[in-house]
């Protein structure tokens, strides 16, 4: 896969991130000099889309803030009608390191979907309290789901190949946590496979994000009850069988 990464798009979602997203372009274009790069910019009331244009990339700018599940359907139309083979999605804010994307990409060669994993004995990225329970009940429940061992379900440190894309085009839910976990548990029903690659991953480089023990007890109340409405939904698309699921 890695010798094809110029059919790949490296889809960057962005929501008020003026302050990382020229340095997250710029670390994506020296890592991989011929990979097409589109921000989508969701809705920014700040200098997001310029500062992304200004490093280079291509940038789609949503009329308002729709949330990471709706910037990323966006960004896999674009996907599937420049008819890329693979899209892979990279935070704005630096957490994930682009040098791990040609891993994440080559695992396309052996499931439709990659993860890059947290907690798979590399790096040293913590977390504890609530927070953490919630990641391991998930971790276990869609390993089962997805007959594969996964640790980092709620990762967003992941690449789709072009089964992938087209499913995603299909369904994809904007609605909190539904870009992570109700968009693997959909694809994971319609036949496509899973699997991760271990990853690092990077503080943020400027601002920070929700912590506290209030807000990581609300996190594991709110990714049980999504975790619990995904499987129980079973959207009804069409299966890569070409059944309905």
């Amino acid at each position: 896969m890695s010798s094809s990464l110029d059919r790949v798009l490296v889809i960057v979602p962005a929501w008020n991130e003026e302050r990382n997203v020229g340095r997250t372009v710029e670390e994506i274009r020296s890592a991989l000099p011929s990979t097409d790069i589109l921000v989508v910019d969701d809705g920014s009331t700040d200098a997001t889309a310029d500062v992304a244009r200004d490093a280079g990339a291509d940038v789609l700018q949503l009329p308002f803030n729709l949330g990471v599940g709706g910037a990323m359907r966006a960004g896999y139309v674009r996907a599937q009608r420049g008819g890329y083979e693979a899209a892979i999605q990279v935070d704005a804010d630096g957490q994930h390191n682009p040098v791990d994307i040609v891993r994440i990409i080559d695992a396309l060669d052996r499931a439709d979907i990659a993860i890059g994993a947290r907690f798979a004995n590399v790096g040293d990225y913590k977390s504890r309290g609530p927070r953490r329970w919630a990641m391991v009940v998930l971790a276990k429940v869609l390993s089962r789901v997805a007959k594969t061992p996964l640790t980092d379900v709620t990762s967003g440190f992941r690449a789709g190949n072009r089964r992938a894309i087209d499913q995603y085009v299909q369904y994809y839910p904007a609605e909190y946590l539904g870009d992570t976990i109700d968009s693997l548990v959909a694809a994971v029903h319609t036949g496509l496979t899973v699997t991760q690659v271990p990853v690092a991953m990077r503080p943020r480089m400027h601002g920070a994000p929700s912590q506290g023990f209030f807000g990581s007890t609300v996190y594991l109340m709110r990714s049980v009850m999504a975790l619990g409405l995904s499987i129980m939904r079973r959207p009804q698309v069409r299966r890569h069988d070409g059944e309905r699921a």
